[in-house]
Formats: structure tokens, C-alpha cells, sequence
């Protein structure tokens, strides 16, 4: 599944530029995104090593790298950061993660921190130019202690990172959910082992609660639109997992562990 537009209008775009195939990254596929403002351009998970050709290409259809103004890691994993090094030879552009994970992303082979911003546990706004703002959201704990989300307000699409990920099978490409009750299957295993706790969520339920959005992007997985937005939401606010698991004495879902 490649280049779907999430949003598409005269000056602004939303577009899911790549769903990596389970070859490419171990197994689970990923999502990567494009916004687009006028000539301005956001990566947001850019991927892995594997699929970096493929996102590059996709990307070419809307704008060339020297247009890129910043590039957003929803967590430190492979699966987001593992291509990084070789679209920094392509780009000049700052790149956003959360402010612990900075002191680990050597490891991943940069030589060169000074493009890398660590972003505040509080999150944060950023303006790639005068008229185009997204707002940078803390969901910590939810499965990463450093992830972030981001938040477009033209658009009104919320990247969620790891939250709302699903593991589909092989046989099921579907972009979106409509039906969320068919979709539970695929996500409620991963939740109630990756995320730390339902305290955790609600800290981030809290978070979110005043924006206004139509559609959640979640970094593996189909899109929430309509109805599965807001039935997704209110399935996580009574989701017990992590340690609430652990501390009932109860066992995680073994296809997850």
C-alpha cells in the first residue's frame, strides 16, 4: 500500500507515503508519513534501513529532500530510526525526538548530534515556516518512556506513534478502519502488552482531549477515521495492561511476548 492522501487540499497535504511489506521490517509493517504545507515538507517516522528507497521515491512525487524542514521519530526503534543516516545525507534538516532518547541515537552510527532537537517531556509547538504549526505531543509510556506524537491542525490528524498500531495479517491491506469492532482483534493484544499501564493512557486521554481530530495515524497498521476515532478512544480509557497485568496477577497475550 503505497501514497494514499489523508488529507489533500490547495496548499495542504497529509499523505501516507509507504506501508513497508513484512519482509522489509522484520516481520511487521510500518507506516511512514508526509505533510506537506505550500513547498514545505515533514517526514514523520521516516523507517527503517530497508524501506528508506522506497519512502524516498514516494516522496519524490510531492517535493525533493532540500524541502524537507524537519524530520519527527516517534520513539528511538529501528523501524523509525534505522534509514536516518542515509536520508541525512540527503537533507540538512533538524530532527525531533524526545530529549532522552538523544544520548542512545549514536549508537545508531551518527557522528554528527548538531541536526538532532531533543524534545521537551512537556512537548512543545513548531513552526516549519509563517503559516504552517504542528504541535508536538508527549505520550510517554505508551510503549516507549520517550514517545512523542504529532499533532497537525490544518489537517486535523493526529500522528499517534505506537498507539493504535496493528499487527494485520498478511491477507488484510485495508487503509482504514471503519469498522472498529472487526478491527479489535489486531490491536488488542499489542496494547495490553506494550503499553505501560491504563494510568498512562489516561495521562494521555487528558493530553488530547481538547484537540480536535479526524483521524488517527498510527505508526503500524490502518488509519482511524470517522466513528473508529472516538470508538478507539474510549475502548483505551478502560484498557487494562502493562503493570495493571502484572499487579492482577494475569498473563499477557502470548503471541506478544
Amino acid at each position: 500500500m503505497q501514497n494514499i492522501k489523508l488529507h489533500d487540499d490547495s496548499r495542504h497535504r497529509f499523505v501516507l507515503l509507504n506501508e513497508s511489506e513484512p519482509g522489509e521490517e522484520d516481520g511487521i509493517r510500518s507506516n511512514q508519513y508526509l505533510i506537506m504545507h505550500d513547498d514545505a515538507g515533514v517526514l514523520l517516522d521516516p523507517g527503517g534501513f530497508g524501506v528508506m528507497p522506497k519512502v524516498l521515491a514516494e516522496m519524490l512525487h510531492y517535493l525533493s529532500p532540500s524541502q524537507i524542514q524537519g524530520i519527527f521519530l516517534s520513539h528511538q526503534d529501528p523501524d523509525i530510526v534505522g534509514g536516518l543516516t542515509t536520508w541525512l545525507e540527503l537533507t540538512s534538516c533538524p530532527v525531533y525526538v524526545s530529549r532522552i532518547w538523544m544520548r542512545f541515537l549514536p549508537h545508531y552510527g551518527f557522528t554528527d548530534m548538531s541536526h538532532f532537537i531533543g524534545v521537551p517531556d512537556q512537548g512543545m509547538s513548531w513552526e516549519p515556516t509563517s503559516d504552517f504549526k504542528l504541535h508536538i505531543i508527549p505520550a510517554h509510556f505508551l510503549h516507549s518512556e520517550g514517545q512523542i506524537n504529532v499533532y497537525d491542525p490544518v489537517s486535523r490528524i493526529l500522528f499517534s506513534g505506537d498507539i493504535g498500531a496493528a499487527m494485520m495479517p498478511m491477507e488484510k491491506d485495508d487503509p482504514y478502519v471503519d469498522d472498529f469492532a472487526a478491527h479489535l482483534p489486531y490491536i488488542e493484544g499489542f496494547h495490553r502488552r506494550y503499553m505501560c499501564s491504563n494510568r498512562a493512557i489516561r495521562c494521555w486521554l487528558e493530553t488530547i482531549a481538547n484537540l480536535d481530530i479526524d483521524i488517527i495515524a498510527p505508526q503500524h497498521g490502518p488509519v482511524y477515521r470517522g466513528a473508529a476515532v472516538t470508538e478507539f478512544l474510549a475502548w483505551l480509557k478502560d484498557l487494562q495492561c502493562g503493570v495493571d497485568i502484572m499487579q492482577s496477577g494475569g498473563r499477557f497475550p502470548q503471541q506478544f511476548l
